[in-house]
């Protein structure tokens, strides 16, 4: 029995080498070239068939490491958000919102559209391997399935009574953006869960939106949820519940978690923010959550409606609020546009430009320290 533990040991370390070499050898930068759409939103990267994922908001973007295009998926008149790519079964899975708020609204007056649907999430899921041509269709190509998310739609929809006052958005949900797979909370291995975190409208006259709310999600049942997307007959076809809720405290952050990315080197995860519009609040954009350490039951601060809930901690890591010492973390805006781990503390990361109409996006390599002040270093 000792023996092959140590044989599993030493393949697991073999593993991981391999991996940081194929990292180190990877392209410092992947160019998405110039497109007519919404900004980039979030990028995946699949090593082993050496493709990498853009998400321009309504639009797709599959290109090979070199940059070179491969095929596009259109169509969408909501917005894709984060996305990631699932080792398990090869596919890419994004978020997508529909609702009526100034981004929703945003995206109909930059599609050109008229048209209007009630509020409703999803979890975009797209078969990479059909897309092989520019401008292929997200409904009718048979590329994408959707499950939707009636969680969420609860917490967006609600209205609480907080500090006296009836407000709309439970914790301030404003739907969901980050999107990643990674174990349980307080576990580094097991079932794989999707994770998503919410958006948080940016309401400094709000005590009960301090928080970041993750969800998990067991997909090992999900086929019997999947169901194309016809924006002309939205489904509602998805799990009841999450397997769990969790909170983060670390203030309100600008429409919540932007992109997430779990990282299994050190057992953390990543949330990249926008800043936030509460003075009292230092405003990191970038913090990381101890994947190590299990979940405490608490009472949610400045939540006078919820009982007490799992609250995640934040990694030892980076700089800390003065006027919050439990909240740590960075100003790095980055990766609010796109981040992917490659392991070994290897990233992709998203670096944004804007030549109006167009949007582009440079994939970056990157290297994780988790200084004081730096999280991150460019590879040379």
């Amino acid at each position: 029995m000792r023996h092959l533990i140590t044989l599993a040991v030493a393949l697991i370390f073999s593993v991981a080498t391999l991996s940081a070499q194929s990292a180190k050898d990877l392209p410092r930068t992947i160019y998405s070239k110039e497109w007519k759409a919404g900004h980039i939103q979030g990028i995946a990267v699949d090593t082993k068939k050496g493709y990498i994922y853009y998400s321009f908001t309504t639009m797709l973007i599959k290109a090979d490491l070199q940059g070179n295009i491969v095929g596009t998926v259109k169509g969408l008149l909501g917005h894709l958000g984060c996305i990631e790519f699932n080792e398990e079964d090869g596919r890419i899975y994004g978020s997508l919102e529909y609702k009526n708020d100034s981004i929703g609204r945003g995206i109909l007056k930059q599609e050109n559209t008229t048209k209007h649907w009630d509020s409703a999430f999803y979890v975009a899921i797209f078969d990479v391997d059909k897309i092989t041509r520019e401008g292929m269709s997200a409904e009718k190509d048979g590329i994408m399935t959707s499950v939707y998310l009636p969680t969420v739609l609860e917490d967006f929809e609600a209205k609480v009574v907080s500090n006296g006052k009836t407000l709309e958005h439970r914790y301030g949900c404003s739907g969901f953006d980050g999107i990643t797979f990674g174990p349980k909370f307080g576990k580094s291995d097991g079932k794989r869960y999707l994770t998503i975190a919410y958006g948080i409208y940016g309401d400094s006259s709000r005590t009960d939106n301090d928080y970041q709310v993750l969800l998990q999600y067991d997909t090992k049942n999900w086929k019997k949820y999947e169901h194309p997307l016809s924006q002309e007959s939205m489904h509602t076809s998805g799990p009841a519940k999450p397997a769990g809720r969790y909170f983060v405290y670390t203030g309100n952050r600008n429409w919540g978690v932007q992109n997430m990315e779990y990282d299994a080197t050190r057992n953390f995860w990543f949330l990249a923010t926008y800043e936030t519009k509460k003075s009292d609040f230092a405003g990191f954009t970038l913090h990381v959550v101890d994947g190590n350490i299990t979940p405490k039951k608490q009472t949610l601060k400045g939540v006078d409606y919820a009982k007490k809930q799992n609250v995640l901690t934040l990694c030892g890591r980076g700089m800390t609020d003065a006027n919050h010492t439990d909240v740590r973390g960075w100003h790095f805006d980055k990766a609010a546009t796109g981040m992917h781990s490659l392991g070994d503390n290897y990233f992709y990361i998203s670096h944004r430009k804007r030549n109006k109409p167009f949007q582009s996006c440079t994939a970056t390599l990157y290297r994780f320290i988790g200084s004081e002040t730096k999280p991150f270093v460019l590879v040379e």
